[in-house]
């Protein structure tokens, strides 16, 4: 029968740590793709988003007037 000395043995420690280690780093592995490609994808937004981001962020800071940002919203709306 084999007993703890069998496993206490330098090359079987050795052994068993580098087995944990491969499996640590194919799991990391796995989990990284999984995150990768789960997480939503902000630039399959519509190309028209964008822009009225950046005309809402215009209007908020002041740079253009309430009747400007309608009429350019409209421009960018009217497809």
């Amino acid at each position: 029968m084999m007993g703890w000395g069998y496993w206490a043995g330098p090359g079987n420690l050795a052994f068993m740590v580098v087995w944990v280690v491969f499996w640590v780093l194919v799991v990391g592995a796995i989990v990284l793709a999984v995150r990768a490609f789960w997480r939503p994808q902000a630039h399959f937004a519509p190309p028209g988003d964008a822009a009225l981001e950046i005309l809402r962020e215009r209007y908020a800071r002041g740079e253009i007037t309430r009747e400007q940002f309608e009429e350019m919203r409209r421009d960018l709306t009217s497809r």
